[in-house]
């Protein structure tokens, strides 16, 4: 298995496990345990993030590896996780931001409608990783300053 591919994946789904743990505390009424989880959760998908970033820029990404006739529902299934994972960064974000301003009625609001994109993101991360690196080799990888550049 490719090392930055699965560091990655594991903060994504360890941020939607801080988040499922998060959501406990605030049900319960905990309300500093739920503020150092989320906290916890927004670092992870932080560092997911970075780890993303980095690979993307300088190493590449991997192109699907399996059957072409299964490419194009890859494909569809690959552009909804990466328009959830927006969405999810940005409501996540706006959530967080809330918070630290203590716009609690907002956040209270947004905050399980951002949980659950965020789990279906996570969910939807783990399966593109398990589709590109476990279950069928992973095609082509180019970097994005080679494509663009040359180099």
């Amino acid at each position: 298995m490719p090392l930055l591919p699965t560091i990655s994946t594991a903060f994504i789904l360890l941020s939607a496990i801080l988040v499922a743990i998060g959501w406990r505390f605030i049900v319960k009424g905990k309300k500093e345990a739920h503020k150092k989880t989320m906290i916890s959760a927004a670092v992870s998908a932080l560092l997911f993030f970075i780890i993303y970033m980095s690979r993307t820029i300088f190493v590449g990404n991997t192109s699907f590896g399996g059957p072409d006739d299964i490419k194009i529902y890859y494909t569809i299934f690959l552009v909804f996780h990466i328009i959830l994972a927006t969405t999810g960064a940005i409501f996540g974000i706006i959530t967080l931001v809330l918070a630290f301003k203590r716009n609690i009625t907002k956040h209270e609001k947004l905050g399980p409608w951002t949980s659950v994109i965020w789990f279906f993101t996570a969910i939807t991360g783990v399966m593109v990783y398990l589709l590109l690196y476990v279950l069928y080799t992973g095609g082509e990888t180019t970097s994005l300053l080679k494509a663009i550049f040359g180099f």
